[in-house]
């Protein structure tokens, strides 16, 4: 297992884990507005300009490309593990190491929750900071929390 820095030429690494993620699992939780709330958000444009500065980290399993995360300051985002790999300890993995990158720089690690995500992170230690809700394009909501993991002293 190795976690490696996305380069330009990674863009469509970056692109399959993503979209084939948000499409597969979002639609059990969220209405069609908000999954193409999350698709456009996660444009190829966010994803190249996060590349571009470094921001983005790919997780290799035996050659294979199986997930994603990017680290913006003290903030985790488009944190994906592809459908086939999930529930094996993947995310665990690119989460001890978003956070213990952050954490050497900063107090705490911010993370917008999703729904299928949010029980994750009340179990690692995060705090509810605040309920979001975005009205997308078609009149569908999109809620998430804004959620916080303090650094722990001593």
């Amino acid at each position: 297992m190795e976690i490696v820095t996305a380069k330009k030429e990674d863009l469509e690494i970056v692109r399959k884990i993503t979209k084939s993620t948000i499409k597969s699992i979002y639609p059990r939780y969220y209405p069609a507005g908000a999954v193409e709330f999350f698709l456009a958000h996660h444009s190829d444009e966010h994803i190249v300009t996060d590349i571009s500065y470094n921001k983005v980290f790919v997780l290799y399993e035996g050659g294979e490309s199986v997930g994603t995360v990017t680290i913006k300051d003290n903030s985790i985002n488009r944190l994906f593990v592809l459908p086939d790999y999930q529930h094996k300890g993947y995310g665990k993995v690119l989460l001890d190491f978003a956070e213990k990158k952050i954490l050497e720089l900063y107090e705490c690690v911010q993370i917008d929750a999703s729904f299928p995500a949010k029980r994750i992170y009340l179990k690692r230690g995060y705090k509810e900071i605040e309920y979001n809700i975005i009205k997308t394009d078609n009149g569908d909501c999109l809620c998430y929390d804004d959620m916080r993991l303090e650094k722990k002293h001593g």
